[in-house]
């Protein structure tokens, strides 16, 4: 009996003609529904762990656990503030000026014969920077920044490591200075606060973004800085400003975007690690050639470029420099030279963990006694 019926069945499915059944019967899997959704932050560490593992290898469990846990901060002094009584106020909450202890230390040792002194052109860093840092271990956050006596804010908390492609830089004075990915804005601040931009050119492709940057710069420099000759604020597309302004500028930044590692595990909003900008993601190391390579274009013969990100991607870091570099060879017979930062390493490491095995340019990797970066920063000097 069961067998007739199931025959039964089969013959019946047969002759029906589903295109006939209402409209309000038919059944349709609601995809959306029943598949499970991966929110962009869980995609981004299943990412990391597949690629970071491999590349880090041993390292890799505790720059994930650092990267996981809350971020530390330096307070970047606003030179155009009574920078000598913030400072003093920085100083009581037990903070300390990372850069200047280090360089005074540096050259301490260096004049009792301690440690060989690099050539004045790699030596240089960008003068007259101040950020404090709390020491190794110390998780004490500072308080929000607020307007001083002069009207202006009196210090700028960013990710102390961020300061180093710009301490790299070693700005001089009356240097043209190109800005070519600009927004948010920290850097752009860094830049001004040595006091030797001539002119900056702070430039940003997101409109959006750049009004993020002019709010920095309407809260922290004065208006006749602001607003004069000195600095320049586009939206144009970096890629061809080669084309727009070639051979012109002294020292030239080059901070891309990125996949921006920390932000990608904590951050949904903006998140590019969301399944609608795969292909966003994975062209990003060509974008980021084209920037680059915009970048040493234009810069003059003799002038230096830092390229940086905050990636740990050794496809978005190391592998870009060499293509930028290959590039320029090939397709404009400009020849570019890396600058040797491994005195940077040096001078810094009491304030940041380095990654040793950088092949090219340096790598700060979070840490949770130092828990800054990651911070990929490259010198280039443009030669001919």
């Amino acid at each position: 009996m069961a067998a007739l019926t199931l025959r039964g069945v089969r013959e019946l499915l047969k002759r029906v003609n589903f295109a006939t059944v209402p409209r309000r019967h038919r059944y349709k899997k609601k995809w959306a529904a029943t598949e499970p959704k991966f929110p962009a932050v869980r995609l981004a560490l299943q990412n990391f762990d597949m690629t970071y593992s491999v590349q880090f290898g041993d390292l890799w469990p505790s720059i994930r656990v650092s990267l996981l846990s809350e971020q530390k901060y330096g307070a970047l002094v606003n030179n155009f503030a009574a920078w000598d009584h913030v400072s003093a106020k920085l100083e009581q909450l037990s903070a300390k000026d990372f850069v200047n202890e280090a360089i005074s230390h540096w050259e301490l040792q260096s004049e009792g014969g301690q440690s060989a002194a690099p050539s004045p052109a790699s030596w240089a860093c960008s003068p007259n920077l101040r950020c404090f840092t709390f020491d190794r271990g110390d998780i004490s956050r500072f308080p929000p920044a607020r307007p001083g006596s002069l009207g202006v804010m009196d210090y700028y908390l960013m990710d102390a490591a961020s300061l180093l492609p710009v301490l790299a830089l070693g700005l001089q004075p009356g240097d043209i200075v190109l800005d070519l990915c600009a927004a948010p804005g920290g850097k752009t601040l860094a830049l001004l606060q040595t006091g030797c931009c001539r002119n900056l050119a702070a430039n940003d492709l997101s409109t959006s973004r750049i009004a993020r940057l002019q709010k920095i710069l309407h809260s922290y420099v004065p208006e006749e800085i602001r607003d004069g000759n000195q600095v320049r604020v586009t939206s144009w597309d970096g890629r061809k400003w080669g084309e727009l302004e070639g051979d012109t500028y002294d020292r030239v930044l080059v901070d891309v975007p990125c996949t921006t590692d920390r932000h990608s595990l904590h951050e949904e909003e903006n998140n590019i690690f969301k399944r609608s900008r795969k292909k966003e993601r994975q062209i990003l190391p060509v974008l980021q050639v084209q920037l680059l390579a915009a970048g040493l274009l234009a810069t003059k013969p003799g002038g230096h470029v830092v390229y940086s990100t905050c990636s740990l991607s050794h496809l978005q870091n190391e592998y870009v420099v060499q293509g930028a570099i290959e590039l320029l060879a090939n397709q404009y017979s400009i020849q570019v030279q890396v600058e040797d930062l491994t005195h940077f390493r040096r001078l810094f490491m009491d304030t940041f963990c380095f990654f040793s095995s950088c092949q090219v340019g340096e790598l700060v990797i979070p840490n949770l006694m130092a828990n800054f970066g990651p911070m990929y920063f490259c010198k280039m000097r443009r030669l001919t």
